[in-house]
């Protein structure tokens, strides 16, 4: 058989192993994305207009998107200045196997989300809580109502449970991108830690460091299990009003909700694009 007969066999072959993927890629990604946008300018009688997006311009719908931007705000920035910390705390740890066993863990706990996150929580923080009632028992401290897990801080507090670890996984790479010989070259010529950290370790970690808050951003920006188990109606967060106007009665409008995934997908979009390019100047650093 000759090399020209066997060419159209191989890329014959080639294709059929990523037609599954494709066909995944139409079905659950692309298909879903065009019925969105078709739904957000369709009204209620099938016509084109923009009415939806009109009605996600009132308050109600403003102020929930402006929720989730502050929260993911907040447990995005808190996660990647902890886990930057942690994580390079884990880096320098002398025992590999102990520096494996924490990625495993940090691994196995960005995962723990949604309702289970939110129900072990409960347990442990909530009124009648394993830590609640040891605080008031051993301590004399009183949580409640001073602190509560179904408030916006509780949710803070929930959001930074897989935050961290997801900062500490992604940051940890660009820690390995720091060569001995930079910290050297620096100790020699006089440079303290301060000064090696302002000058060369922070500004080489910046495009890591923007990828992973962007990263984490978008992670919050779309939880939706954790936030209503735990805060239900009295939390107001665009995920939440988006299963309000789907599969509620009182704010049924499938409509508005097909136009703040729109602007939701939108803002997510955002975040990949700035992610993808931070994290291409950061494996430039790494080479």
């Amino acid at each position: 058989m000759s090399f020209s007969s066997r060419r159209p066999r191989q890329n014959l072959s080639a294709w059929a192993g990523v037609v599954p993927f494709l066909v995944f890629c139409l079905v659950f990604e692309i298909v879903p994305v065009v019925l969105l946008l078709l739904g957000s300018f369709t009204d209620k009688a099938g016509a084109f207009s923009l009415s939806n997006y009109q009605k996600i311009s009132t308050p109600i719908y403003v102020r929930s998107f402006w929720n989730s931007i502050q929260l993911s705000g907040i447990t995005a920035i808190l996660g990647a200045i902890f886990g930057l910390l942690i994580g390079y705390a884990i880096f320098n740890l002398p025992s590999p196997r102990l520096r494996e066993a924490l990625l495993a863990l940090s691994d196995v706990t960005t995962n723990f989300a949604g309702a289970p996150l939110a129900f072990a929580f409960i347990v442990i923080l909530g009124s009648s809580g394993v830590v609640t009632l040891a605080f008031e028992q051993y301590l004399g401290l009183k949580l409640y109502p001073t602190f509560s897990i179904y408030s916006y801080s509780g949710l803070i507090l929930a959001y930074l449970y897989f935050q961290l670890p997801l900062m500490i996984l992604l940051i940890i790479p660009a820690f390995a991108g720091l060569r001995r010989e930079w910290w050297e070259s620096a100790h020699n010529l006089g440079a303290n830690s301060w000064q090696y950290w302002r000058r060369i370790g922070l500004p080489i970690l910046t495009p890591s460091l923007i990828a992973g808050v962007v990263l984490l951003f978008a992670n919050a920006f779309g939880a939706y299990a954790t936030a209503w188990t735990l805060g239900g109606s009295n939390i107001t967060l665009v995920t939440i009003q988006i299963a309000f106007t789907v599969t509620g009665e009182v704010l049924h409008d499938p409509g508005a909700g097909d136009a703040m995934a729109m602007v939701s997908l939108l803002i997510m979009g955002v975040c990949i694009a700035i992610y993808q390019v931070a994290n291409s100047r950061a494996r430039r650093w790494a080479k």
